[in-house]
């Protein structure tokens, strides 16, 4: 008679349950820390630059020369922190990084400016941290163009510009960092706590001494591998209903999409990476091995899945690493369901390949697994 695929199933479930239940810790590191990482990486992640220090070296000292300034400390993008008396001074600022950005204005700015020749300011940006750099560079040259614009129109009589853009931002209108980041530290933060759930899970019980018991039970090695994947997909699940809470209310991104879907995106995400947790749990030896296995999983996810670097601008061998991550694909779709409200037909693609991947991991951890002691 043909033995049943998944014998056994609901008896580990069972068992798995329990177990989950009566160990308080474990509940407590797979749910308290990813919630307290969604906070903090939220947080964090914000390449909305405000109120950089800048060091001014003001030679005109002029209504023209302040006003100039003022255009800069409106922008809230610099402070003044420091008003120097030479090019030294100012130097000396930033090398000792008490600001980020020195501007010098010449003695003769204002005479230049009603002279109509051109009158040259002198920024100097602190390179070292290429994020704030870049903003500082384009948020200084736009207060250039801006102002220069404005006096080209006033002298010439004109009302309006040659050529005149109208953007129009779809879907993140106000250009706000969470919007983008934290759908992405939902991906990250449920990897962490699923993968070592799962990956310690199996671990304990080697340590323990009780695999061996399992392997000598009447079990299936599917039934098995299912009845410990199900458990912690349920705490999974639970953790990202609340990951997603926090987004919605305290980081105040909205959903424009369907939250089924993403819900259901979630669950064949959660699947993928219980099945990598399993892998790692039925290869490593002691729980020190799990942590360092499971590391390999996540590292890559952090810096070549999209989550903070554009892939498209990745190396070949890079892109090509991303493209094997579930992570990959998850925050591909979440991106696509929360901020641009996409429909079924705009993100099977991505859907599909990341239930393909999860199907093909838990076969994987299920044909590899050998129902044999030692």
């Amino acid at each position: 008679m043909k033995r049943a695929p998944f014998r056994g199933l609901n008896a580990i479930l069972f068992k798995e349950f329990i177990t989950v239940l009566r160990d308080p810790m474990t509940l407590f590191f797979m749910l308290f820390p990813p919630l307290v990482e969604m906070i903090a990486f939220g947080y964090a992640l914000d390449n909305d630059v405000k109120h950089m220090p800048m060091a001014i070296l003001n030679e005109d000292r002029t209504v023209e020369s302040r006003q100039f300034l003022d255009r800069f400390v409106n922008t809230e993008t610099f402070r003044i922190v420091a008003e120097v008396q030479n090019a030294e001074e100012m130097a000396s600022e930033i090398r000792k990084g008490r600001a980020s950005v020195g501007m010098q204005i010449p003695p003769h700015f204002t005479r230049d400016l009603r002279a109509g020749h051109p009158a040259t300011v002198q920024v100097l940006i602190d390179g070292s941290n290429s994020t704030t750099a870049l903003q500082a560079l384009n948020t200084a040259l736009g207060v250039a163009l801006t102002q220069s614009v404005e006096m080209m129109m006033a002298e010439s009589g004109r009302r309006t510009v040659p050529v005149e853009i109208r953007p129009q931002m779809l879907y993140n209108p106000t250009m706000r960092s969470p919007n983008f980041y934290v759908p992405g530290v939902i991906g990250i933060v449920l990897q962490i706590g699923t993968t070592f759930a799962t990956a310690m899970a199996v671990v304990r019980e080697r340590e323990r001494g009780t695999l061996e018991q399992l392997l000598v039970s009447p079990l299936s090695r599917w039934g098995l591998m299912l009845g410990k994947l199900v458990p912690y997909l349920c705490i999974g699940m639970l953790m990202a209903i609340l990951l997603f809470s926090i987004m919605r209310f305290l980081f105040a991104v909205p959903i424009a999409g369907n939250p089924v879907a993403l819900l259901f995106s979630t669950l064949v995400y959660c699947f993928a990476l219980l099945s990598i947790g399993l892998f790692v749990g039925t290869k490593a030896e002691n729980q020190m091995q799990a942590l360092q296995m499971s590391m390999m999983f996540v590292l890559p996810s952090v810096f070549f899945s999209g989550f903070i670097f554009p892939r498209e601008t990745m190396p070949w061998i890079f892109y090509a690493l991303g493209s094997i991550l579930p992570t990959t694909y998850f925050i591909s779709l979440i991106r696509a369901i929360i901020l641009r409200g996409a429909n079924f037909f705009e993100y099977w693609h991505s859907l599909t390949i990341l239930s393909g991947m999860a199907v093909i991991l838990f076969c994987v951890c299920a044909l590899q697994f050998r129902k044999k002691i030692g």
